[in-house]
């Protein structure tokens, strides 16, 4: 193993980087990139949910590890294990579920994810949509902050195109 000196902590505070909201895709969502690594198929959100937001049914093909910060949210499928504040949800590869939020809920969803591999997205009739991962969700993420007129958001990218050494 190859020991590294930095000159800086590789550190982000989402309350000093501005979110990015991808309520033209997802009404609702709002995410802060913290580490976006699409050679190795991770990705780390904190994500930001509004009253009445759902996701498609979807599986991962990886672990997903979830934390609960603010709000109450589930899964259609489980009704009775609603995450609150201070739960955290291990999502081993190959589950499927449905994200949701009510619409009467007191307040919005925050949270923090890890989540490895690739997400396969379906429609409510169980036909195909599409696959979500790290670097599908870096193109997203860019996008949308281009559309917000936000300059490139920062996050930790930990390795770039393969590419020949000098």
């Amino acid at each position: 193993m190859a020991v590294h000196t930095q000159d800086r902590l590789l550190s982000l505070n989402i309350h000093r980087e501005p979110g990015i909201d991808l309520g033209h895709l997802i009404p609702g969502m709002k995410l802060w990139p913290l580490f976006l690594d699409p050679d190795n198929a991770t990705w780390v959100l904190y994500a930001k949910y509004a009253p009445g937001t759902s996701l498609p049914r979807h599986f991962h093909t990886g672990a997903v590890h979830f934390f609960t910060t603010r709000g109450t949210w589930g899964y259609h499928e489980y009704p009775e294990d609603a995450q609150t504040a201070g739960s955290y949800l291990y999502e081993p590869p190959g589950t499927m579920h449905t994200f949701h939020i009510p619409e009467d809920a007191a307040q919005d969803v925050e949270g923090f994810m890890v989540v490895t591999g690739v997400n396969v997205v379906f429609d409510d009739a169980g036909n195909y949509l599409s696959t979500d991962h790290a670097g599908s969700m870096e193109q997203i993420i860019l996008e949308c902050a281009r559309r917000q007129g936000i300059a490139m958001p920062r996050y930790i990218r930990p390795s770039g195109p393969a590419a020949y050494t000098v």
